[in-house]
C-alpha cells in the first residue's frame, strides 16, 4: 500500500531563533519512499542537514522574528502488515547484548530507572523473561494511564506518569521504556507517523510515540498507548527518550501557532 504523510507547523518567535528539527522519515525507510519529501518554509530560510548520535536526520535553521511555517509532504510504500508479534522471542543476558544496546539500559531524563526499579521488579519480576514480560508491561501501562490531551505536560517524567496516572502517548512510552530498562531489557523511544489505517478514527491526527525493545537480537515494536498491532508506522526518529528527539528543538522562546499532521492511505 501507499501512505501519504506530512505536516504543517507554524511557530511565532519574538526574535531570530535557532531551531533543530527532526521531521523527516528515518533513513532506514529511504528505499520505501515513492514520492520524495517536499519541504519548504514560509518565509524561505536557509536549512542545513546533519545526522545526530542516534542516526536521525536533523535540520538546522534560524526562524526569523514573527511567524515561520514549516511544511513537508511525501508518499511511502508500506507492506500493509500489522506489527509483528513473536511470543517466543527471548531476552538476552546483559553480558550478551551488543555494545550499542547498552545505552538503552540506562536511566535518562524522562525515564528514571533509579526511582522505578523496585516498582518494576515488584510488578513484573515473577513473569517469565521474554516477549510475554514486555507485553505484560505494555498491558499494565495501557490500563494504568488515562489518555488525555488536555493533561499533556512536556516535563512529565515516567515516575510522575506512574503516580499521576494520566498522560499522552509519549508518557505511555516513557513509562514502558523505563520499566523495561529496570528489568535489564534494552528499550528505546520512537516517534513518527501512525495513521488510522485498519482502526476506527478515534483521535485527531498527530505525531505518535511508541517504543522498540531488543529481544532475540532484533528490535521489536511495542505500543503501550494503543496496545494492539497497527498498520503503517513511519518512524521519524529514535532515542533514549523525548529529550533526544523533539520534533522541534528551539534555542529560545517560541509560541506554537499552528500544527497539522496527516497520514492516510492513497491509491497505488
Amino acid at each position: 500500500m501507499l501512505i501519504r504523510y506530512g505536516y504543517e507547523i507554524t511557530l511565532t518567535c519574538q526574535q531570530p531563533t535557532a531551531l533543530v528539527c527532526l521531521l523527516s522519515v528515518h533513513e532506514d525507510r529511504a528505499a520505501d519512499i515513492r514520492a520524495s519529501e517536499t519541504t519548504f518554509t514560509t518565509p524561505d530560510v536557509p536549512i542545513s542537514n546533519y545526522r545526530d548520535l542516534f542516526g536521525n536526520r536533523c535540520r538546522r535553521l534560524v526562524a526569523p522574528a514573527g511567524d515561520l511555517t514549516m511544511c513537508g509532504d511525501a508518499t511511502i510504500w508500506d507492506d500493509g502488515k500489522l506489527d509483528r508479534v513473536l511470543p517466543d522471542a527471548r531476552e538476552l543476558a546483559v553480558a550478551d547484548l551488543p555494545d550499542d544496546c547498552l545505552v538503552y539500559l540506562m536511566g535518562s531524563r524522562y525515564c528514571e530507572t533509579d526511582r522505578l526499579s523496585q516498582i518494576a521488579w515488584d510488578l513484573f519480576g515473577t513473569i517469565p523473561p521474554g516477549w510475554g514480560r514486555v507485553q505484560a508491561i505494555c498491558d499494565f501501562v495501557h490500563d494504568h494511564i488515562r489518555f488525555d490531551y488536555m493533561q499533556a505536560r512536556s516535563t512529565r517524567t515516567a515516575f510522575e506518569t506512574f503516580n499521576e496516572r494520566v498522560g499522552v502517548c509519549r508518557d505511555f512510552a516513557h513509562l514502558a521504556v523505563a520499566f523495561c530498562r529496570c528489568l535489564n531489557i534494552p528499550a528505546r523511544y520512537v516517534n513518527g507517523h501512525l495513521g488510522d489505517i485498519g482502526v476506527p478514527v478515534v483521535d485527531p491526527m498527530d505525531f505518535s510515540a511508541w517504543m522498540e525493545v531488543f529481544l532475540d537480537c532484533e528490535w521489536h515494536t511495542f505500543d503501550p498507548r494503543n496496545n494492539v498491532p497497527r498498520i503503517g508506522r513511519i518512524v521519524v526518529a529514535r532515542g533514549r527518550d523525548a529529550t533526544d528527539i523533539p520534533l522541534v528543538n528551539s534555542f529560545g522562546p517560541h509560541i506554537l501557532k499552528g500544527f497539522r499532521v496527516w497520514t492516510y492511505e492513497v491509491a497505488s
